[in-house]
């Protein structure tokens, strides 16, 4: 009987690191790509799991101070075009804030 409770035990373990590991590598691929993973997951599977930590550190990045940022580019405000980082790289300093305005 104990030597069945520690099977059962060391299967759930097994299928519980299996299911972290694919859940860590979904979390560092596209956004398109995790969305479909996280919309095949039941809503009870997010309390299953140490979410925020594996974010964290799936979506760190490699970035340190001083490297240079990588370029993007965003719509303007008022919809008349687009703006890129890297046309202001070395001309003059960018703000970069995130979040409400109001």
């Amino acid at each position: 009987m104990l030597r069945r409770v520690a099977i059962a035990l060391v299967l759930l373990v097994a299928i519980y690191a299996v299911f972290l590991g694919t859940t860590y590598r979904a979390m560092t691929q596209p956004p398109e790509e995790f969305g479909r993973y996280m919309k095949s997951l039941p809503p009870f599977a997010m309390y299953a799991m140490p979410f925020p930590p594996m974010w964290n550190r799936a979506r760190a990045g490699t970035l340190a101070i001083g490297d240079t940022a990588p370029d993007f580019e965003l719509p303007r405000h008022d919809k008349s075009g687009h703006v890129r980082l890297s046309d202001f790289r070395g001309k003059r300093p960018v703000v970069l804030m995130f979040g409400s305005y109001t």
